[in-house]
């Protein structure tokens, strides 16, 4: 994975998503199956960044970008405001334990350089990586939590919330190395 500092000059067009769903039912089941690969596709894209100290940034970054695929109040807005909330919490844990020694970067793939970070991604101290980390795996816990506890609230909901919220834990690999 490339990190680049200084402006994106172009980026992809945005992808609009439109999901029908019959009536009295909850949410849609092709829209749940590109909301799971979004937050696998988020790990797998950190995970290929090179230098560690991006990569919890990375993570805030790429939720971010999963919560703005979300259509508002659609059945999925509470997801869309838990992932924008851990999106925040987990930048502000990197902005206040940046290095600054290090330049915020860019992050792309080397294979296709046109997919990439939509900001530079703020690079956290290596002396406090390791409670940065842990941090930020409590972040994602609470999010967790705050999907199954709503799973629990309404049974229309339970199965795919369920399976949201283990797409999102998956993502705490990232935090371990």
């Amino acid at each position: 994975m490339a990190l680049t500092a200084g402006p994106v000059l172009a980026q992809s067009a945005p992808v609009l998503y439109t999901v029908i769903v019959p009536a009295g039912e909850f949410g849609s089941a092709a829209f749940l199956r590109q909301l799971v690969t979004s937050l696998s596709a988020a790990k797998a894209f950190c995970a290929d960044i090179d230098a560690a100290e991006y990569r919890v940034d990375c993570l805030a970054e790429r939720l971010e970008s999963v919560s703005a695929e979300i259509p508002e109040d659609s059945d999925y807005e509470e997801v869309r405001q838990v992932l924008r909330d851990t999106a925040r919490d987990i930048h502000r844990l990197t902005r206040n334990n940046r290095d600054w020694k290090q330049g915020n970067a860019y992050a792309s793939r080397k294979a296709s350089p046109s997919d990439r970070t939509t900001r530079p991604l703020t690079p956290v101290n290596p002396a406090r990586a390791a409670q940065v980390n842990q941090q930020a795996s409590a972040i994602l816990d609470q999010a967790q939590t705050v999907l199954l506890r709503s799973a629990e609230a309404a049974e229309e909901r339970r199965s795919q919330y369920v399976q949201i919220a283990e797409a999102l834990g998956s993502n705490k690999v990232l935090l371990r190395s």
